[in-house]
């Protein structure tokens, strides 16, 4: 990496927030990012029913590109570790990702902790996904392979769980999923860890081992359900019958190593799985302006594998 751009990272580092304390004021931070300048997309809405006992509605809001290439509906999990991020936030990224794939984008404005720890979001997710694959028409759309799965970081983490959870109760499973640099463990002390790039980039770059242990206690208090699969993936004893999987891993980021383990894991289970390492980038690849390298490399990799057929799916 480039010395200068290490020292810049370097000393982002020194003037990080403490996300226990200061995660409000990182999600004001970030909306006022995001709307600079003013935002001017397209973007009608609905608000589907999650499976929640109270029934509570999930909003969410459908970016149409500026030319539709696919008939794809991609469902799509915002990072933030499961404490930060929302539409407005994400609304440059899922813009991008809109005209860069040429598919329409439907972001969801999951439940965020510390007020509303897991399974609050996880819950969210699950139900605006199953009620889609349920009902496509509700999308505008007649086929419900159509629909793909997205999530980066956190939000990675929570396309897994709901492809998990999808299977295991007897559900329609989406026929793609794509997981970008995705959390998939809970331990991510560099004492401790099993992954090398928790030690080797947890400390220097854009995220930091203590800030995603630190998310991690928002989300989950209990240290013992950290391990549970739906909060760690990878613990998962069966991983069988998952979504044809993409799976996109950043060369500096901490959760490289972990994210690429998940992703021989579902191989190993019999499922359809394309790894591909970004080199020399850092987390949170999706977030970067159009024109960064990394990103184009990211969506040139994703439209290849939008563009191949999925593999034949059992209908219930």
């Amino acid at each position: 990496m480039n010395p200068l751009l290490r020292l810049a990272l370097r000393l982002l580092r020194l003037a990080r927030f403490d996300m226990r304390e200061d995660y409000e004021r990182v999600r004001r931070l970030q909306r006022q990012l995001a709307s600079l300048p003013p935002a001017r997309y397209r973007s009608p809405s609905w608000d589907t029913v999650s499976d929640g006992e109270d029934g509570r509605r999930v909003p969410v809001r459908v970016f149409t590109p500026r030319e539709q290439r696919r008939e794809d509906l991609l469902l799509f999990f915002h990072g933030g570790g499961w404490v930060t991020g929302d539409i407005e936030s994400y609304t440059p990224a899922c813009a991008t990702m809109a005209d860069l794939t040429g598919c329409r984008v439907a972001s969801v404005d999951y439940r965020l902790a510390p007020e509303h720890p897991f399974p609050a979001g996880l819950e969210d997710c699950y139900g605006t996904a199953r009620r889609l694959l349920e009902d496509p028409a509700r999308a505008g759309l007649g086929d419900p392979d159509r629909i793909v799965l997205v999530g980066d970081s956190a939000g990675g983490n929570l396309a897994a769980a709901v492809s998990l959870l999808l299977r295991e109760r007897g559900h329609r499973t989406p026929s793609r999923q794509i997981l970008l640099y995705p959390v998939m463990h809970w331990d991510h002390d560099p004492e401790t860890s099993p992954f090398a790039s928790v030690r080797s980039h947890g400390e220097d770059y854009r995220l930091t081992s203590t800030e995603v242990q630190d998310y991690m206690e928002l989300y989950v208090s209990d240290p013992a359900m950290r391990r549970n699969r739906l909060v760690s993936p990878l613990m998962a004893e069966d991983l069988s019958g998952q979504p044809d999987t993409l799976l996109l891993t950043a060369e500096l980021d901490l959760l490289c190593d972990e994210g690429e383990a998940y992703g021989r894991a579902l191989a190993e289970a019999g499922n359809r799985v394309r790894t591909h390492r970004v080199e020399q980038a850092l987390h949170g690849i999706i977030t970067l302006p159009r024109f960064a390298r990394p990103l184009r490399d990211v969506y040139e990799v994703i439209d290849e594998f939008l563009d191949e057929e999925p593999a034949a799916r059992d209908a219930s």
